[in-house]
């Protein structure tokens, strides 16, 4: 692991847009630890973002279509660390990380309160039929149709982290059965918040509603493949604030398009904005987000005040947060 450099310390963020840094508390408190540079636009590609971390000390990655790749890392011969303002770090090479002697850290659990109250609003607005009655009360109609209930239901959540828990304990909250699976599972939490550890084929196939919060990573990436989605329940939500890579998306837009699953609410998508004319945006059983899940001011401040925090806390010495 790289130790902070002599001399003052150039911290660049590559892709503060929307702004997050810019304007924000957080920005003079940067300052304050070096020479602050900050582009309020995306980094589209391997060549503009090198262009603007080349002779950087220290990249915060504000968004997750920045993607520090070997070949980025390998010319950029001052970086010493990179910060990634949230929990996935599938957009950084962290084998080349190791390899280069450039930190990793992130900011775990800033944003738990945010994107498990998205999940829960996710599964209501599906269950509740929310968006398309919402249409049909504009366009002068007015529904006899039946909504859903989640109180009684069972919630299976997969990946039990910061997320997961409080998500299983907002399910609880509305009188919702908790059943979850993890890689690995708190057991006096569980018992505590009252929550089942079960394996993941019996949570993808007895819950009611499926909600998801696992890191994207080599072990959870596609994790969700097609013979779990088609084992959940005909009446049966899904739901992704996490990253569209962990299901088998191609899968999951067949399993909808046949009314095989009641619906999903996703926040999330293998391809990041979603494209004009997506299948997703055709299903009137689906519910679509912009991966906002976790872009609540107070998540936002206290997730840059562990930007700070982190490079404070490697230029002591002592990194908090690590994870290359």
């Amino acid at each position: 692991m790289a130790n902070a450099p002599d001399g003052m310390l150039r911290i660049v963020v590559p892709d503060d847009d929307p702004p997050a840094i810019g304007g924000s508390p957080q920005e003079q408190k940067l300052r304050d630890l070096g020479e602050l540079r900050v582009y309020d636009s995306l980094a589209l590609g391997e060549e503009m973002l090198l262009e603007r971390i080349r002779d950087a000390h220290v990249a915060i990655c504000i968004r997750n279509s920045s993607h520090f790749t070997a070949r980025v890392l390998e010319q950029c011969a001052h970086m010493r660390h990179i910060v990634v303002f949230g929990i996935g770090v599938d957009m950084v090479d962290l084998e080349a990380c190791r390899r280069l002697g450039t930190l990793v850290t992130n900011t775990p659990g800033y944003s738990a309160p945010a994107v498990a109250e998205h999940a829960l609003a996710l599964a209501l607005a599906v269950a509740k039929r929310v968006v398309a009655n919402d249409r049909l009360v504009r366009e002068g109609g007015w529904a006899k149709d039946a909504v859903g209930q989640l109180y009684g239901k069972t919630l299976g959540v997969i990946g039990a982290g910061h997320i997961g828990k409080r998500a299983a304990e907002l399910g609880r909250g509305i009188g919702m059965n908790v059943v979850a699976w993890t890689y690995h599972p708190d057991e006096a939490w569980g018992e505590g918040a009252g929550v089942r550890w079960a394996p993941l084929d019996e949570v993808m196939r007895t819950a009611d509603v499926v909600t998801v919060h696992l890191r994207l990573s080599d072990d959870s990436r596609g994790l969700l493949d097609r013979a779990l989605l088609e084992s959940m329940k005909p009446g049966a939500i899904f739901v992704n604030t996490a990253r569209g890579a962990i299901a088998d998306e191609e899968a999951l837009l067949e399993l909808l398009a046949a009314g095989r699953i009641a619906g999903a609410g996703l926040d999330v998508f293998s391809q990041e904005p979603l494209p004009p004319g997506h299948p997703f945006t055709a299903l009137d059983n689906v519910v679509l987000a912009p991966h906002v899940a976790s872009s609540t001011p107070e998540a936002d401040y206290d997730g840059l005040e562990m930007v700070v925090d982190n490079i404070r806390q490697w230029i002591a010495g002592t990194p908090v947060h690590v994870i290359a």
